[in-house]
C-alpha cells in the first residue's frame, strides 16, 4: 500500500496521462519508472534466466518499481545519501537495473563495472570515485570486492545478488537481506524529500571508458543527457510497448545501458541473459523484435552460417548463394528509398521462401531492427544481413556522446557509412580530419580529470579522437582512430582499421592486428578462423595437428601469404603487409587482449608479443 501511496503522489504531481509519452514529466529516471509503474502495474517488464536452467522467470512493473524503492530506502538506512558513488559489478540481470535505478532514487551516482573487470581495474575505479558500497553479482566478483574492501576503508558495504554465495564479511549482505533493511518504511518520507529536490542536471552515472591505449576515464552523464537521447531517438526509431529486447551486451557499457533505459521509457519488455555466449541459442527462445549488437556478433554469426553452408551439396549451396545475392540486390533498392522492379520482387519472394526466411529464424524470426555500434564494421556484413531481411541499424557514437551520434534512417542508408547524423546534434570535421561533436547529448566531463576534460571538451565541442568526413548525402563516415593511425619510418600514414577490416574479410582470418609505427614496413598478427582453415587445408591434402604446430608449417604460412597478397592487391606499396605472424590463441577478454567492448588492447598486445614482433623486423 505504501508503494502505491508514494507513487500516486508522484503521478498527481506531474499530471501523468494514460498515454506512454508523459507530458511535463520531470527528467528523472527514477520518477519515469515510478510513473510507468502506475500506468500498468501488472504488465511484464523484465524476463530473465533462472540460474543455469533454460527456464525464464518474469517480473512486472509493480514488482520492479517496488524493488527500486526498497533499494533507495535500504541505502538511506545504511547512512548512504545523495551524491554518494555506488558500484555495480555484475553480469546482466534484473537486479543490475533495479540497483541502478534505486541508487538514482536518492540522487546518488551509479558506477558500473564490467563483469569481467580485473581486481586492478576494480581498485582503480573504487579508489578514484571513493566508492562507499558495491553490488556484486557472483562469487568471483564478491571475492574481488572483499579483497578490495580490506584495502579500502571507504568501501563500507558489499551487496551480493547471488543468494548461493557464502558471505565472509559482517558488512556483506545478500540481495534479499538488503531489500528488507527498511521493512518499517522509516526512510520512505526522507527518500521522497530527496527526490523532490532532484534536478535534470543531477549526475546519473560515471561510466569508465574501455581504455584501449591506457587507463580508462570516468565519463559523467546526467538525467537531462539521457532524456535528450530518448527524444532524438524517437525521431529516428520506432519502439513501442509491444517490443521485446534481448539484453546480452554488458549493461556496464553506455550502449546497452541507455538502450535498457529507452526500453523502460517505452515500456518494452527486456529479456536478460547473464552469459553472452548463449545468445545464439537463446534467440529462438526469446524471439526478440529489437536488440543491441556489435560488429563482432555479426562476424561470428555469418562465419557460422557459411561453415554450415559449406557442408551442403553443390545444388543446395548454389541455391543459398543465389538467394543471398538476390536479397542483397533487393536491399540496395531499399537503401536508396526506391521500389525494386517487379521481376526482382518476384525473385526475392522465392529467395525468401527458399533461404532468407530460414536465416532470419536464427534471430528468432521476429526482428524488426538491430542497432549496431561500438567498432568499425565491414560493409559486406551489412549487405549480407540486410539481404537476408535483417535491418542492422549501424551507427557511430561514444560513451562521451551518450552513445548514438549517427545511425541509418529506416528508409535511406548507405552501407559504406555510419548513417545520418541524429537530429539536434552538430558534427563538424576539424582541419586535421577529426570528428567534433556538439549537443545536449555530450558528457559533462571526466570524473576528477579536469586536464583530460579540458583537452577533450573545447567550447562545448567533444573532440572524438576519430578521423572521418561527412559525404555529399550528409552521412558520417568514420575512417580511423587517431591513436590507431600509424606513421611508418618513411613518413607515410597507414590506416590500421582499413587494412584490418579487409584482412578479416577473408574467411580464413578471424582476427588481425596491423603494426608498423615508426617502422620500415607494415606487419600483422593474424589469428586464423580454425574451423574454416581445417576445411581449406584438408582440400589441399594438408593433415591437421594442434594449432601451435600447424601454424609453423611452411605450406600453411605460404597459404596465408597468398591469401593476404590477394586481399591487398590494390593497396599502395607502403600499406601492404610485408610480414605476418600466425597466432594460435585468439584475442579475448579473458586473456586481457580485448576490452569488454571487444576492442583490441594494442598496448598490451604489443608488450605480450614484443619478441615475435621484433623478430619480424630484425629478420630484414
Amino acid at each position: 500500500m505504501t508503494f502505491f501511496i508514494f507513487f500516486t503522489i508522484l503521478v498527481k504531481k506531474h499530471q501523468v496521462f494514460p498515454d506512454m509519452h508523459v507530458k511535463n514529466m520531470k527528467e528523472n529516471i527514477f520518477e519515469m519508472v515510478a510513473e510507468r509503474a502506475m500506468l500498468h502495474p501488472g504488465r511484464e517488464i523484465f524476463r530473465f534466466r533462472k540460474g543455469s536452467s533454460q527456464e525464464y522467470g518474469s517480473m512486472n512493473w509493480e514488482e520492479m518499481a517496488r524493488c527500486c524503492q526498497q533499494v533507495s530506502c535500504a541505502l538511506l538506512s545504511l547512512g548512504i545519501g545523495p551524491e554518494s558513488n555506488i558500484g555495480i559489478f555484475s553480469e546482466n540481470c534484473p537486479q543490475w537495473l533495479i540497483a541502478d535505478i534505486g541508487i538514482l532514487g536518492i540522487r546518488a551516482v551509479s558506477v558500473p563495472l564490467y563483469a569481467t573487470s580485473s581486481a586492478y581495474h576494480l581498485g582503480l575505479v573504487a579508489r578514484e570515485t571513493n566508492m562507499v558500497l558495491l553490488f556484486a553479482g557472483n562469487r568471483e566478483q564478491y571475492e574481488k570486492a572483499v579483497h578490495l574492501q580490506k584495502q579500502l576503508q571507504i568501501l563500507k558495504y558489499i551487496i551480493v545478488f547471488d543468494p548461493d554465495v557464502p558471505l565472509v564479511s559482517k558488512t556483506s549482505l545478500h540481495w534479499k537481506q538488503f531489500l528488507s533493511l527498511d521493512q518499517d518504511k522509516a526512510y520512505l518520507t526522507r527518500q521522497a524529500r530527496i527526490l523532490e529536490e532532484s534536478q535534470p542536471d543531477d549526475l546519473v552515472t560515471i561510466i569508465y571508458t574501455s581504455g584501449t591505449t591506457g587507463d580508462s576515464k570516468g565519463v559523467m552523464l546526467t538525467h537531462a543527457t539521457f532524456f535528450y537521447t530518448f527524444k532524438i531517438h524517437d525521431q529516428r526509431l520506432v519502439v513501442t510497448k509491444a517490443d521485446i529486447s534481448l539484453s546480452f551486451l554488458p549493461l556496464s557499457h553506455v550502449f546497452e545501458r541507455l538502450w535498457s533505459y529507452y526500453m523502460l521509457y517505452h515500456s518494452a519488455l527486456n529479456v536478460f541473459i547473464n552469459n553472452p555466449r548463449d545468445v545464439i541459442q537463446q534467440l529462438p527462445r526469446v524471439k526478440p523484435t529489437v536488440m543491441c549488437t556489435v560488429p563482432r556478433f555479426f562476424e561470428k554469426t555469418r562465419e557460422g552460417i557459411e561453415l554450415e553452408a559449406a557442408k551442403w551439396p553443390l545444388v543446395k549451396r548454389n541455391i543459398f548463394q543465389w538467394s543471398v545475392k538476390t536479397g542483397m540486390h533487393y536491399s540496395e533498392y531499399l537503401s536508396k528509398a526506391q521500389k525494386p522492379p517487379l521481376g526482382l520482387r518476384v525473385k526475392r519472394s522465392l529467395a525468401d521462401l527458399l533461404v532468407l526466411k530460414k536465416l532470419r529464424s536464427i534471430f528468432g524470426g521476429n526482428i524488426r531492427f538491430m542497432p549496431c555500434a561500438g567498432a568499425a564494421i565491414n560493409p559486406s556484413l551489412l549487405r549480407f544481413f540486410h539481404g537476408a531481411g535483417i535491418f542492422v541499424n549501424y551507427g557511430y557514437g561514444a560513451t562521451e556522446t551518450s552513445a548514438t551520434v549517427s545511425c541509418f534512417q529506416s528508409n535511406r542508408y548507405d552501407f559504406d557509412t555510419c548513417g545520418t547524423i541524429m537530429p539536434g546534434i552538430e558534427v563538424r570535421i576539424s582541419e586535421s580530419g577529426e570528428i567534433l561533436i556538439k549537443g545536449k547529448n555530450i558528457f559533462t566531463g571526466y570524473y576528477n580529470r579536469p586536464e583530460e576534460t579540458a583537452k577533450t571538451l573545447v567550447d562545448g565541442w567533444y573532440h572524438s579522437g576519430d578521423i572521418g568526413y561527412i559525404n555529399d548525402q550528409g552521412d558520417l563516415v568514420m575512417t580511423d582512430r587517431i591513436n590507431e593511425l600509424i606513421k611508418t619510418s618513411g613518413g607515410k600514414f597507414v590506416s590500421t582499421q582499413k587494412i584490418e577490416l579487409l584482412l578479416t574479410q577473408d574467411p580464413c582470418i578471424d582476427q588481425a592486428v596491423v603494426l608498423g609505427e615508426k617502422r620500415k614496413f607494415v606487419t600483422a598478427l593474424i589469428v586464423p578462423s580454425f574451423e574454416v582453415l581445417k576445411k581449406e587445408l584438408a582440400a589441399l591434402g594438408i593433415s591437421w595437428t594442434i594449432p601451435d604446430e600447424i601454424l609453423k608449417r611452411k605450406e600453411v604460412i605460404d597459404f596465408f601469404a597468398n591469401r593476404i597478397e590477394l586481399v591487398q592487391k590494390d593497396f599502395l606499396p607502403y600499406e601492404k603487409v610485408i610480414k605476418f605472424l600466425l597466432i594460435a590463441e585468439p584475442f579475448t577478454i579473458q586473456n586481457g587482449l580485448l576490452t569488454n567492448t571487444l576492442k583490441i588492447k594494442r598496448n598490451i598486445l604489443a608488450v605480450q608479443y614484443r619478441e615475435q614482433i621484433e623478430s619480424m623486423y630484425s629478420a630484414g
